[in-house]
């Protein structure tokens, strides 16, 4: 579809037009709340798998992937566990446990499977428009720091998925990997680096328009933007009745549903709420949002090509991991540095203020109460960032970009997360720093809550979604065989198969079109030599 195209059914769609070839549909087999990254991916996996399903996705928007898809909205890192620290955390004992390491690379090499079959069968295009190589890195400094990274990269040496990352503490060889951070910084301090030439920039933003445009081309599909969902109800025949209000015009009206997803962004769980399905129960939300110091002075985004994490502050959440950011955005190279965390009630950037109270039930109350008596370390960090000055953010940005000037680099406002806290038997209540599919018990609606790694895992948390909404087509021989054709390694496990494992990153950066050396497999009856084989500039 060209571009003009594309435009025009957007356009017609804001303003509440039918396509030509479509009449207004009154019931569908799936309704999609939201369209980003997550609606789009399932919309994708289900036009594979049952193109005859009819399906409508509302918005309320005038536009797709504005919220937290939006390439500006989020850290657009495709996260692998390469870099993140607080994926593989010190245990009592001073081992890394790499669990969720293994597990979050597991699910973006699924992730890297679908975009490729994707591009291959002409519903995205042009794939450096939405992926890069970039390379990702671990930088930290200080001696416990540093006992810290060489830990975790022996632990991380263990396993097959991470082959191939290098290892350094010597201050010239960092250089030469990001000269901008090592640049006129204190000799005397001691620091050391992973690097890995396997990590991608993702603009997901961009992968949404181009996975809904293609969608848009079959006439069982129809987009809806400027729609706001005011009301679920369950049907007595086990169907949903959503109620829908158009923005641009004020009229009403009323949709029914086999199956309804709600891939809202912090809106999800506010919109779940309403269904009044038990599951939902004792779930509330905290909103964290963030800002960014961005520079797009050429003289030094050409200095740094690198996605650079380093350890959060106490208390901070995930996403709150301070990186300095090589991005692809709107075509351009830039570079991002925080995020710096920001508190506001709503529950996406351009949402209401009353977000957070609007929420609130006598279901939820308690376990909010429980988790914010609890949090002291995390009401500190946000309290502190808050109160932050520009001549603070800039000090913060100088730790890891010495030669930082002012001038070059402006804040920008990024998107809100909802993080979720839920009822738990042995706690009361916990803060889940993650992402999180809520079904009802019969699968027929279902929702995401939660932040990251997000965006990143879309794949295979539609693939889970999909085993809880549909359990009986995912067992069968068709939907499987389905699958295994967008993604040839679902089922089997990459970690401790190196020919899959290579097989996966080849072919999948082929298509890419993505850096890729295949690493030289160190002896395996050695595990010392396996540790130490790509420490570097020693």
């Amino acid at each position: 579809m060209c571009k003009t195209a594309v435009n025009l059914t957007l356009a017609m769609s804001a303003i509440g037009m039918e396509k030509p070839q479509m009449s207004e549909r009154k019931e569908v087999d799936v309704l999609l709340i939201g369209a980003g990254v997550m609606s789009a991916t399932l919309g994708a996996w289900l036009q594979e798998l049952e193109p005859d399903w009819t399906i409508e996705m509302v918005e309320r928007l005038e536009s797709v992937a504005e919220e937290s898809s939006n390439g500006w909205n989020n850290a657009g890192t495709g996260h692998a566990a390469l870099a993140e620290l607080n994926y593989t955390p010190q245990k009592a004992d001073g081992s890394i446990d790499i669990s969720k390491a293994l597990a979050i690379n597991e699910s973006f090499q699924i992730s890297r499977q679908f975009l490729a079959y994707q591009v291959q069968k002409g519903h995205l295009h042009s794939p450096e428009r939405f992926i890069n190589s970039t390379p990702h890195m671990s930088f930290v400094w200080g001696d416990e720091n540093v006992a810290f990274l060489r830990k975790r990269y022996q632990a991380l040496q263990k396993s097959t998925l991470f082959r191939g990352m290098a290892y350094s503490e010597d201050p010239q060889q960092i250089a030469e990997w990001i000269p901008l951070v090592m640049k006129n910084r204190d000799r005397r301090q001691k620091v050391a680096a992973t690097w890995t030439e396997m990590g991608t920039d993702v603009n997901f933003g961009e992968v949404t328009r181009q996975l809904i445009a293609s969608l848009e081309k079959r006439s069982s599909f129809r987009l809806r933007l400027r729609q706001e969902v005011r009301d679920l109800k369950r049907l007595s025949d086990g169907r949903w009745q959503a109620t829908l209000h158009s923005l641009a015009t004020g009229e009403k009206r009323q949709l029914t549903a086999k199956n309804i997803f709600i891939g809202a962004g912090g809106a999800a769980l506010p919109l779940l709420q309403k269904s009044g399905i038990p599951e939902v129960g004792g779930y509330a939300g905290f909103p964290v949002g963030g800002s960014f110091l961005v520079t797009e002075n050429p003289d030094v985004v050409r200095q740094h090509m690198a996605k650079v994490y380093g350890k959060a502050s106490v208390g901070a959440p995930p996403m709150s991991v301070p990186h300095v950011d090589t991005r692809v955005l709107d075509g351009k190279r830039v570079l991002l540095f925080g995020p710096f965390a920001t508190f506001s009630t709503k529950f996406l950037k351009q949402g209401s203020l009353l977000d957070m109270f609007g929420s609130m039930n006598s279901g939820n109350l308690l376990p909010m109460m429980n988790v914010g008596l609890k949090s002291f370390d995390l009401v500190k960090y946000l309290v502190d960032q808050v109160l932050q000055s520009d001549a603070d953010r800039m000090e913060a940005l100088r730790a890891y970009v010495p030669d930082a000037q002012p001038d070059d680099w402006r804040l920008v406002t990024a998107g809100q997360r909802v993080q979720i806290i839920k009822k738990d038997a042995k706690e009361g209540a916990v803060l889940r720093l993650g992402t999180e599919v809520v079904t009802s018990q019969d699968g027929t609606i279902a929702a995401l809550l939660g932040a990251s790694p997000g965006a990143s895992t879309a794949a295979p948390i539609m693939l889970e979604l999909m085993a809880k909404a549909w359990p009986e087509q995912m067992a069968s021989t068709e939907w499987q065989n389905r699958i295994r054709a967008v993604v040839p390694s679902w089922g089997r496990k990459l970690n401790g198969d190196v020919a899959l494992t290579e097989k996966v990153l080849a072919d999948t950066s082929r298509v890419l079109k993505l850096a890729y050396t295949p690493p030289v497999t160190p002896n395996a009856a050695n595990d010392e030599a396996r540790e130490t084989a790509h420490v570097v500039g020693k």
